[in-house]
């Protein structure tokens, strides 16, 4: 049974009618541009086939229902009219959070009865939360019949995220949530919210391995990364590190502390590799592919900091594999999580398998290995 049909199912066995609709959030993985968004520059992310389901149905007065079939399924009520943090239940606030910044533009909206599914690893770095906003937000527009397009949603989730949750994420996970395109990537310009899409070559799969070294990026050191960067960006009078150049950065280092330099250097360098992705995509220049994806890996390890062991020889291990055939690199926010890489086709399997023994040899640890292909969002028709 697919889970589209558990959800429907669990939905008439839990609310004693059928639900109106099933309604679909992707997760994502960034191919190359990390800690770039929330500094408005370029990210290259892709919806992945993996994300959450949820069967809903509109109710006639203010009042939310909803079970999580992965928390258990633990059940939560509230009226649209009393919001509250919910301490106990975090993955209710990612509701919640996503209905009130709704209202914000639409109080008039109605509640809903739902059941919530995902298979989104969580704390594996795929966005399991922006996957969960914008499905949220996709049936309550939908029920509500809210003229809602897909980058109005991505800022209402943002909205959600950074005000309710609090974790000040950027924009790219809920905008490629909503308006990726099936079979390519997207260069998003976090500063105009302009993309542009680029096939994925078919040559190429997406792997994606958890190292399953958990984190969570609210607890973790993600809104001091953010804190450094918007520091240097004051500190050289611009409005964010977008603004800032190689040479411009070189020009001010004495006023920074080496950090601070290094975070910056970062988010700088990787603005431009996010770029020259797209362009090595376009032509599918696998040598140069590998070469940017090892260089992001590297200015993530010892500039950005925010690596992990694991993380790095998951990508030793893949990288000794593809060659200039492919790359990998850690992708998210860190601190653990997943490695993503372009691996041709014809060495899946030897990725797969040497992954698979080499891996729990050297950390102790078992990884999950996804073989991904890019989806369509939620709100791109």
């Amino acid at each position: 049974m697919s889970r589209k049909e558990v959800v429907k199912k669990s939905f008439s066995e839990h609310f004693g009618y059928g639900a109106t609709g099933v309604f679909h959030g992707p997760g994502r993985v960034n191919l190359i541009g990390d800690h770039t968004d929330y500094n408005d520059g370029f990210v290259l992310p892709a919806a992945i086939n993996f994300g959450t389901d949820i069967a809903a149905s509109l109710r006639k007065d203010n009042k939310i229902r909803v079970v999580a079939l992965d928390c258990n399924g633990e059940s939560a009520e509230f009226d649209l009219d009393q919001i509250s943090f919910d301490e106990e239940k975090m993955w209710v606030n990612y509701v919640a959070g996503s209905l009130q910044a709704l209202m914000v533009h639409f109080p008039q909206i109605k509640g809903l009865d739902m059941v919530v599914s995902g298979d989104v690893p969580l704390g594996a770095g795929l966005s399991s939360s922006a996957s969960l906003e914008i499905a949220i937000l996709k049936a309550a527009a939908t029920l509500n019949q809210l003229p809602l397009d897909g980058v109005k949603a991505a800022l209402i989730g943002q909205a959600a995220e950074n005000n309710f949750v609090g974790c000040n994420c950027g924009i790219m996970d809920q905008l490629i949530s909503s308006m990726g395109k099936g079979g390519h990537a997207m260069l998003l310009d976090c500063r105009s919210l302009t993309f542009e899409d680029v096939p994925v070559p078919a040559d190429f799969e997406i792997v994606i391995v958890n190292s399953n070294v958990k984190r969570g990026l609210v607890d973790s050191e993600y809104n001091a990364r953010r804190e450094q960067c918007e520091m240097v960006a004051k500190a050289l009078n611009k409005k964010a590190l977008r603004d800032v150049s190689m040479p411009e950065l070189e020009a001010n280092k004495s006023q920074l502390d080496d950090v601070s330099f290094r975070r910056a250097r970062h988010v700088i360098t990787e603005n431009d590799r996010a770029q020259a992705t797209l362009e090595a995509l376009i032509v599918n220049d696998a040598a140069s592919l590998s070469q940017l994806m090892k260089a992001s890996h590297h200015s993530l390890r010892d500039d950005f900091e925010v690596t992990t062991k694991e993380l790095d020889g998951l990508v030793t291990i893949i990288d000794e594999i593809v060659g200039e055939e492919g790359g990998a690199r850690m992708t998210g926010g860190g601190f653990g999580g997943c490695v993503v890489a372009l691996v041709p086709k014809d060495k899946v399997k030897q990725v797969f398998d040497t992954v698979s023994s080499e891996y729990p040899e050297q950390f102790g640890l078992t990884p999950e290995i996804y073989v991904c292909t890019a989806a369509a969002g939620a709100f791109r028709e």
